[in-house]
């Protein structure tokens, strides 16, 4: 089976490490418009299934090219790329998933269903640690209950060590993904109605395990994805929030208040600018690249199972792997994609057209791929438990 994986930054090596391990897996063509990265993914990895390329995204001719050759497509770009990168991809008839980013990339994109069920393509966007792995987690624990009440996600990449970085964080993916979690409203489920909350509010103490200890939890956007559509109806309250240090949040409230968030241009002398141009800009320059890094991730959900209240929660911790030159971030990213770009590729998944991951992964078969690659995420059952 062969598979493009467009983009060769941090995303895009993780991609192929996890690729080129699976048997089933022929070639994979890594692509992007830096000749230097994808030959430096070529070098490290070391492997013949690796193919570098070098293609200007924007030529659609060679995209399009690239993608009729593969059986899978996977977007590693930022997410505006995505939507674009998708129609090509129904052109070609190549199945097409990303990492996603963006609440009205997605939207686009399931506009494109029907010519997707048409040409016999699966797409489905979103398939990073949140949304994506996440999202999966919390499908597995409402599949095993009878009723669903409520289903909260907590997900937070952080330095491992945060003293002396600057807002207590690291540069772990794109800049214009973060300022768009922390700039767009959230989707989200109250009282059964979906409804939407600023992002940045509803701040809350959480715990781990020492050496993390006691963390801070908010809203962002776009970590619930298609989950707040599919639960509607069945469930009374379902939100996402964003795992930091404790004080961050205030700080990046702080620079939102200021307006550096802000698209539109001001005029400073002579000279026009957005200040969300700026803070983009002075972000990539100062938060700490190369960092040490770990994930952490909470999904609670809570039911009735066999008429008797229930609470299963999960549980993860993931450092990145040195040796292996892997972030955390990297890891608990793509391994969910490229998993599920490999069941579309073997025919585990069959559903053609636009789909929600939650409606077409196989949960059991994704979270045994998921403990084979050495990610381990804990499952508990309680008696419900509020905060």
């Amino acid at each position: 089976m062969k598979y493009l994986v467009l983009g060769a930054g941090k995303m895009g090596y993780a991609m192929a490490f996890d690729l080129i391990r699976s048997p089933k897996v022929d070639k994979v063509v890594i692509a992007d418009s830096d000749e230097n990265a994808v030959k430096r993914i070529q070098d490290k990895l070391a492997d013949p299934k690796i193919v570098p390329v070098q293609l200007d995204i924007k030529e659609e001719k060679d995209v399009a090219q690239l993608m009729a050759n593969s059986d899978v497509t996977i977007s590693c770009m930022p997410y505006e790329f995505n939507y674009e990168l998708a129609k090509l991809a129904l052109q070609s008839k190549s199945h097409f998933v990303d990492l996603g980013g963006n609440n009205d990339v997605v939207e686009k994109t399931f506009q494109l269903d029907q010519i997707a069920k048409d040409q016999g393509v699966t797409i489905i966007p979103d398939l990073g640690l949140a949304p994506g792995l996440v999202s999966i987690l919390a499908v597995s624990a409402a599949e095993v209950m009878d009723e669903i009440y409520d289903m909260r996600i907590r997900v937070g990449g952080l330095p491992v060590e945060p003293e002396d970085q600057l807002l207590e964080y690291g540069q772990f993916f794109s800049i214009e993904g973060l300022i768009n979690e922390y700039v767009e409203d959230c989707t989200v489920i109250r009282d059964g109605e979906i409804i939407s909350v600023p992002s940045l509010t509803e701040l809350e103490e959480i715990e781990f395990p020492k050496p993390l200890g006691t963390l801070e939890a908010f809203t962002t956007s776009g970590g619930c994805s298609t989950l707040p559509q599919t639960y509607k109806g069945r469930i009374q309250h379902l939100d996402y929030k964003t795992i930091r240090y404790p004080g961050h949040c205030d700080k990046i409230n702080l620079l939102k208040q200021l307006g550096l968030m802000d698209k539109a241009e001001i005029k400073i002398g002579k000279h026009k600018i957005a200040p969300r141009a700026i803070l983009s800009h002075l972000l990539n320059e100062k938060l700490a690249k190369n960092l040490p890094d770990v994930v952490v991730v909470r999904v609670t959900v809570t039911g009735v199972k066999d008429g008797e209240p229930l609470q299963m929660v999960w549980d993860g911790i993931d450092y990145g792997s040195e040796a292996d030159g892997l972030t955390a971030m990297g890891r608990m990213t793509t391994f969910p994609a490229s998993i599920i770009a490999q069941m579309i590729a073997r025919g585990d998944i069959k559903e053609r057209g636009v789909v929600r991951q939650e409606d077409v992964v196989p949960t059991k078969l994704f979270l045994a791929e998921l403990t084979s690659r050495g990610i381990n995420i804990t499952l508990t059952d309680r008696a419900p438990v509020y905060s």
